[in-house]
């Protein structure tokens, strides 16, 4: 139980890290929650900072899911512990500690905890992420699709009931930190990739 708690707390704490604010404060760019979309993201990086500081922030937000998870998996902990650990990280990235708990979106945080607990999952929805991506041009549509079917490609391929829950939880998640980006979609406002 102790080895649980502290686990999942780390995990929390680790997924506090926002890698977009950190990055940028580091290469004295402005605070990314000040400029365009105001989301501690990779994409609002990007606009603001370009490819490669958006690269770093990208592989920093996955790592900081992978990591807790490979931890977790390397204590050889029950299914519905690791699922916890997941969860944790991916709520720290959404709700930081560290940063008057205004996060960001989650998808690149989902992808490392996917990648940790089960890759074939994270390797399936990386790949609906990037037909989604490269066939309509935009990437809040894309995480979106990627989300709705994360829980049905867990559910295909791993089949374990924590990991589906966890998925399950973390999609629903990212439908609601999207809900701007919907409605911007549906009022035909949202910026494509690119564009």
């Amino acid at each position: 139980m102790t080895t649980a708690l502290l686990l999942t707390l780390g995990a929390y704490l680790m997924g506090s890290l926002s890698t977009a604010i950190i990055t940028c404060k580091l290469l004295g760019l402005p605070d990314p929650r000040t400029q365009g979309s105001r989301n501690p993201g990779a994409t609002n990086v990007l606009r603001i900072a370009g490819k490669k500081v958006a690269a770093v922030v990208l592989v920093g937000d996955a790592v900081k899911g992978l990591i807790p998870v490979l931890a977790a998996r390397a204590l050889q902990v029950d299914d519905n512990v690791l699922a916890a650990v997941g969860m944790a990280a991916f709520l720290g990235h959404l709700y930081p500690l560290y940063f008057g708990f205004h996060g960001g979106k989650g998808v690149a945080t989902a992808f490392g905890v996917l990648l940790g607990a089960a890759w074939p999952v994270a390797v399936a929805v990386l790949i609906i992420w990037l037909l989604v991506a490269k066939v309509l041009r935009i990437s809040s549509l894309a995480a979106v699709s990627a989300a709705c079917l994360a829980p049905f490609v867990a559910w295909y391929i791993h089949s374990g009931y924590f990991l589906v829950m966890m998925t399950g939880a973390m999609s629903v998640l990212l439908l609601w930190r999207h809900r701007g980006n919907l409605h911007r979609m549906m009022s035909g406002g949202e910026g494509r990739i690119g564009g």
